[in-house]
């Protein structure tokens, strides 16, 4: 492997471009012993974004970067202790794998690249611990976030590693893989294929879902709760949550890493981070490295050297097949530490803590002093509170549905704070007047401190209901409802005689707030957390899914918390009448702007962009019957905006892009006889086709059936041979009556995607030969219109055939607050 890596050196210049003024960028973000470390991370940064975009299979990618990356283990390699030995091994898999990921799909890589770096300790070692980058990019962006900034934190820490003169335990193994954005390709290659993956027992992985900020652990395990314990011990900015990872495991994000290749073809447990901020750019043209802080490269080398060098001596790491016992509950408080325990444990507190609430609702409620009257006013001011809160969420559910309506999505998603202002103050306007109508004419006869006091407890009520059910469901997440258990029980016995008291005394509201700071301040603190991860992915869900309505039922949820446990004040105060007609007037203003439009959704803003997505694919389509006859041809731009507002704002700027264009679903052929790059159709049902001149490449798809057989078995298999360009994509309709049963792809097992077509992606580097592969179906019976539908998709993402002199032109006219990435391809159709 030395060997191989060692030839490609020969060539390459000597010298690391640096980027001008990095040292005085680094001085004044204030890193006094570490700036020559943070220079030379600044400087790879710099110098492999300014390769450009790194599609796979494009020489950027499979050459340049490459070769830059060579150079710069060399120059680390000759710089190194005699403590350590570097082996370097290009690898270029070919593979084959089925993921459920978007619906389910099947994937086929042929001679992608990976770079791998091995270093060990001079007298070698059994066991290694992985730290995975991604050096390639999606096109048309260059990828700074995602992922060259992990991939230069990576070789700096190659470097520091490798001159320390303490030697390790076990090996260290940097991958530099050269295809994550292909949906997870290189790491499939890597961790299946190459003989140095047999000695992982670990892995820690690099992400990003934003443009700089803090990294955070979302995802980790499986079970292993060892290694968030290392992460605890070894991180020095921690910020981790188990509540993202459940959220991220969810798949309510259409999104996913390496982690998921590792964890499910690898069986080794690992850790997951991803930078999180300013998401609003990520996979734009403006996910350049200056808009990288420099404190967030210090940080995120500290952390992950940190974490390497601990691994890297641990004894558990050779055993860590042994410490696979149970999930962990883990997250940080406020960025200054970590708190984390075995879920197990965390059931029995959650149990505990549930019925200790429990213990002291039913004391209360059965006392022999009116006990007929408390239980019967505990129980219907509990279900009035929950019945309150559910009438709260559908109210502001309904004020999104019509601002979604009148055409005024997402007006929020430049200015956060509309949002607050329009959701916000509608839910705790609703709550406040419900209670306080409630109070004025249906508990005018009853005792305000009491109440009160009933109020709480029916909160009290809910969350330890909620703590038991998410407990006994099995999410680390119930942790928060423990929290709103836990510190609220134990105020309300520490200040219950100041229940009992008239008014709300000045002693009674600083008890109860302090009593309460506890899970606020978390509260608060995880809702920044979410809001930063979630409010930029609602400008890239798709065209389906209102987010206004996905926004409000967020901050519905979040008001409803944080107000859970000060209902009950509005029972203690004389009015809320002020109150009241402040938060409506904010309402009502708000609402008038937004329906006025005053409120753009998008910013061109050169400091703080938050641009519009678009993608545009000039293509050609030819359809052919059963007879191999083209019964329908056509050509245009076909054009996708990521999110709900579609195309409405960018019309009055291209005119000619408006409703009358609706793409038409040809509901005959496969994924609608639309190229779709990847299996997203049911996330954009909405899209528009420009007609437009036909395409000629440089570089056509050639497309072949090599042999039609009927097996012993009654099927019929059918193999094909595919050349084109570096991605492809391949989409088969059985016909009715027919089935799909087994193919040469992934492990054999045909995985349909969403709507029973199946979808297989595709994607080469240099050099790569013929695809071949076949297919075989079963039917029932002899079909006069056949018995299978396949088209082939081929994609041109970089290289003289990228772009149309017609896309050129129509992408121009899109406006400055437009993100528009663009590729021409073609689309055939076949039936067999």
């Amino acid at each position: 492997p030395a060997g191989r890596g060692e030839r490609e050196f020969s060539s390459l210049p000597a010298l690391l471009r640096l980027p001008r003024g990095a040292l005085a960028v680094a001085r004044r973000a204030g890193f006094g012993v570490g700036v020559a470390v943070l220079w030379r991370a600044v400087g790879y940064l710099d110098n492999i974004t300014a390769i450009g975009p790194r599609t796979v299979g494009s020489p950027e990618n499979e050459v340049l970067t490459v070769n830059y990356l060579l150079q710069q283990i060399k120059a680390i390699e000759t710089e190194s202790t005699d403590a350590h030995k570097i082996f370097v091994d290009i690898q270029r898999p070919t593979g084959s794998f089925s993921i459920d990921f978007l619906g389910g799909f099947t994937s086929y890589y042929a001679n992608i690249t990976n770079v791998v770096v091995k270093l060990e300790p001079r007298g070698g070692a059994e066991h290694a611990v992985l730290s995975n980058c991604h050096f390639d990019s999606v096109p048309n962006t260059p990828g700074a976030s995602d992922d060259a900034v992990s991939c230069s934190v990576m070789l700096e820490i190659l470097y520091t590693l490798s001159k320390s003169s303490e030697p390790l335990q076990h090996a260290v193994i940097f991958l530099f893989n050269g295809a994550e954005e292909n949906i997870l390709q290189a790491s499939h290659g890597f961790i299946t294929q190459h003989e140095w993956a047999k000695s992982i027992r670990a892995f820690i992985n690099l992400e990003a879902a934003g443009v700089g900020g803090k990294e955070l652990v979302f995802q980790t395990g499986p079970e292993n709760p060892w290694l968030v314990q290392a992460y605890v011990f070894a991180a020095k900015h921690p910020f981790a949550s188990v509540v993202a990872q459940e959220i991220f495991q969810s798949g309510i994000i259409p999104a996913d890493t390496d982690f998921r290749i590792y964890r499910d073809f690898g069986n080794v447990p690992g850790i997951d981070l991803a930078f999180i901020e300013n998401g609003y750019i990520y996979h734009t043209k403006y996910d350049t490295s200056d808009r990288i802080l420099t404190d967030s490269i210090q940080r995120a080398g500290d952390n992950i050297l940190a974490m390497l060098k601990y691994l890297a001596t641990s004894d558990m790491l050779a055993k860590s097949f042994e410490y696979r016992h149970g999930n962990v509950v883990f997250f940080d408080v406020l960025g200054l530490f970590v708190l984390a325990y075995p879920a197990r444990v965390g059931t029995i507190m959650n149990y505990i803590i549930a019925a200790i609430a429990f213990l002291y609702l039913g004391k209360k409620v059965l006392q022999p002093k009116n006990r007929g009257k408390s239980i019967i006013v505990f129980f219907f001011l509990f279900f009035k509170s929950t019945t309150i809160w559910i009438s709260t969420l559908v109210t502001v559910l309904i004020v999104a549905v019509f601002i979604s309506l009148v055409g005024r999505s997402l007006s929020w998603y430049s200015h956060f704070y509309v949002s607050v202002f329009l959701y916000g103050t509608a839910a705790v306007v609703k709550l406040i007047l419900v209670h306080s109508l409630a109070k004025k004419f249906y508990y005018k006869n009853m005792n305000d401190q009491y109440l009160g006091d009933v109020f709480f407890d029916a909160s009290l009520m809910i969350w330890s209901i909620l703590l038991a059910m998410i407990t006994h469901i099995g999410l680390c997440s119930a942790f928060i409802c423990t929290l709103w258990v836990a510190f609220p029980l134990l105020t309300k016995l520490m200040i219950h005689e100041e229940f009992r008291q008239k008014g709300a005394t000045m002693k009674f509201v600083v008890m109860y707030m302090l009593g309460m700071f506890v899970p606020y301040l978390y509260m608060m603190y995880l809702n920044w957390t979410v809001f930063e991860m979630f409010t930029p992915i609602m400008g890239r869900s798709g065209s389906e899914i209102p987010p206004d309505v996905v926004l409000a039922g967020f901050i519905v949820a979040s008001t409803m918390i944080l107000s859970s446990y000060f209902i009950n004040f509005i029972y203690l105060v004389k009015s809320t009448k002020t109150t009241l007609i402040t938060l409506t007037a904010v309402f009502l203003v708000t609402l008038i702007l937004v329906c006025s439009g005053i409120f753009f959704p998008y910013s061109s803003d050169a400091a703080n962009p938050k641009p519009k997505r678009v993608f545009l694919q000039h293509m050609n389509r030819r359809f052919h019957d059963l007879d191999g006859n083209l019964v329908k041809s056509d050509s245009g731009i076909w054009i996708n905006g990521f999110d709900y507002n579609g195309i409405s704002h960018i019309t009055p700027h291209v005119p000619e892009i408006n409703d009358t264009i609706r793409t038409p679903c040809e509901e005959w052929a496969p994924f609608c006889g639309l190229p779709w790059i990847l299996p997203v159709h049911f996330m954009f049902r909405k899209n528009w086709y420009l007609p437009a001149s036909e395409i000629f490449p440089a570089s056509p798809i050639h497309f072949e059936v090599l042999t039609k057989e009927l097996t012993p078995w009654n099927s019929v298999r059918l193999s094909f041979e595919v050349s084109g360009p570096s991605h492809m994509s391949l989409y088969i309709r059985p016909h009715e009556g027919s089935a799909l049963s087994t193919w040469s792809l992934g492990d054999g097992t045909p995985v349909a995607s969403v709507g029973g077509d199946y979808f297989v992606f595709y994607s080469h580097g240099l050099q790569a030969t013929p695809w071949h592969f076949w297919i075989e179906l079963t039917a029932s019976e002899n079909h006069s219109d056949g018995v299978v539908s396949l088209a082939i998709a081929a994609h041109y993402f970089f290289g003289e055939d990228q772009k149309s002199p017609q896309l050129y032109a129509l992408q121009e006219r899109f406006p400055n607050w437009t993100f528009s990435s663009g590729w021409s391809c073609t689309y055939d159709l076949f039936v067999f």
